[in-house]
């Protein structure tokens, strides 16, 4: 099962390196992992998709509370958040397919940031099913390069993290 981690983290160096190497001694291979700041300079946001059972899941949540600097720890439920992922994607748009390129960006909701004779570089958003969706949609044209950012989440309703840690801290 695919699980979305969003950990809040004291912003310092090596935190990031502590919450990987937590997951690598486990035996977790990390399919998306996304860092940022939140509205506190102080504070740091790590999004972790991983795939695992919900057991093996709960034993990296509990040694993730018990690392330093980490400030909260939720295991998202896939109902109750958002996930977005970034994407570019650099694909072959000839002047005779140019305009099927354009027609299946435009579906997608999807923005041209770069344009030469023989290629366009397209950016996206959304879930992975799209992002994926876009890329195989792509696919005939010829895609030359594919980048993906990881995925981020949030919290849907007023429900926030952020503010969890300022009553009391890290419960689940």
């Amino acid at each position: 099962m695919r699980h979305t981690l969003s950990i809040l983290v004291e912003n310092r160096a090596g935190v990031l390196a502590r919450v990987a190497s937590l997951f690598s001694r486990r035996g977790f291979n990390i399919d998306s992992l996304a860092v940022g700041t939140t509205r506190n300079p102080a504070v740091s946001r790590i999004t972790v998709c991983v795939e695992g059972s919900e057991e093996l899941v709960d034993q990296i949540v509990k040694q993730l509370h018990k690392l330093m600097d980490v400030l909260m720890v939720r295991d998202l439920p896939p109902a109750e958040h958002f996930t977005r992922e970034l994407l570019l994607i650099k694909v072959r748009a000839e002047a005779s397919t140019r305009m099927e390129v354009l027609q299946i960006v435009n579906i997608f909701r999807a923005h041209v940031v770069d344009v030469s004779p023989t290629t366009l570089t397209i950016e996206a958003t959304g879930s992975a099913d799209k992002a994926g969706a876009l890329v195989d949609m792509l696919g005939p044209y010829g895609v030359l390069e594919v980048v993906r950012a990881g995925a981020i989440a949030i919290e849907r309703g007023e429900r926030t993290m952020e503010d969890a840690i300022g009553e009391g801290g890290n419960a689940p």
